[in-house]
């Protein structure tokens, strides 16, 4: 199994995660054009992804849905509440509402040889999930905005060996900000989205012996910096008091404008 991030940020988010012979997508928020040349680095086209699977219908995660679902006819899967949204989001333009595949937290379904495990995150949205991917003895997992985690969420990312996580915000800067109140206290909340801070505490509650690469994912491009996120990581595991350190695994900041390199996993 292999995973590789085509953007993630505040701005637009798609993942890629596959095997041998399956290909999925897991969000289209940014362009067709930006996605086909992140699938390229995998010797991909759209024409190879067998499914979409969407986290939320915010338009940072579904935006080019429309056209890969016009151009490729690709099924998508989401929850029965995403889907609603998303059909009554009119910027995606016309497509085949019969592409739709509902999906429900905590019920795995499979696509191809990859089975996932879709759970419920934290998040203003329809009904938002994070998703885990298994493969030949191999695991993986999405988790992006929410606002906070609990024994539920470390469940559910336990004993992958990759991970793409929110690291979303860095507190003193969302505070001292330019953003109205009401986006500061939406962000803050319980069904907003994760600080740096939590992101790290997070990580050292879900570190393992075979854990192999952990992605940073969803930055605010207003609120956070690349070296901060990082840093701030960092510091929360070596303060947390858990028996690994940050240099006992691969970490990197996902880009929000260039694909990262591929995870290659077994």
């Amino acid at each position: 199994m292999r995973l590789l991030s085509i953007a993630s940020g505040s701005s637009g988010n798609s993942i890629y995660i596959g095997s041998d012979s399956t290909h999925i997508l897991v969000d289209a928020g940014i362009s067709n054009k930006r996605i086909e040349e992140g699938l390229n680095l995998a010797q991909l086209s759209g024409s190879d992804i067998d499914g979409i699977c969407i986290t939320h219908e915010h338009s940072d995660h579904i935006k080019g849905l429309g056209v890969l679902a016009r151009k490729y006819e690709i099924p998508i899967y989401a929850t029965r509440d995403t889907i609603a949204a998303i059909k009554n989001d009119l910027t995606l333009g016309s497509y085949s509402f019969s592409l739709f595949r509902e999906i429900r937290s905590d019920s795995d379904f499979s696509i191809g040889d990859i089975t996932i495990h879709p759970f419920h995150t934290y998040h203003d949205a329809a009904d938002p999930v994070g998703f885990r991917f298994e493969s030949s003895g191999n695991t993986a997992a999405i988790a992006t905005d929410m606002g906070h985690y609990d024994e539920y969420i470390i469940r559910n990312l336990s004993g992958v060996q990759t991970l793409l996580l929110e690291s979303n915000h860095d507190v003193r800067m969302l505070e001292t900000g330019s953003y109205p109140y009401y986006l500061k206290r939406r962000i803050l909340s319980d069904i907003g989205h994760l600080s740096n801070e939590n992101c790290g505490k997070l990580i050292s509650e879900i570190l393992h012996d075979n854990i192999v690469h952990i992605f940073l994912g969803h930055l605010s491009k207003e609120n956070n910096y690349p070296d901060l996120a990082y840093e701030a990581v960092r510091c929360e595991i070596l303060q947390s008091g858990c028996p690994y350190k940050p240099d006992d695994f691969f970490m990197e900041v996902a880009s929000r404008e260039h694909p990262s390199m591929i995870i290659e996993l077994g």
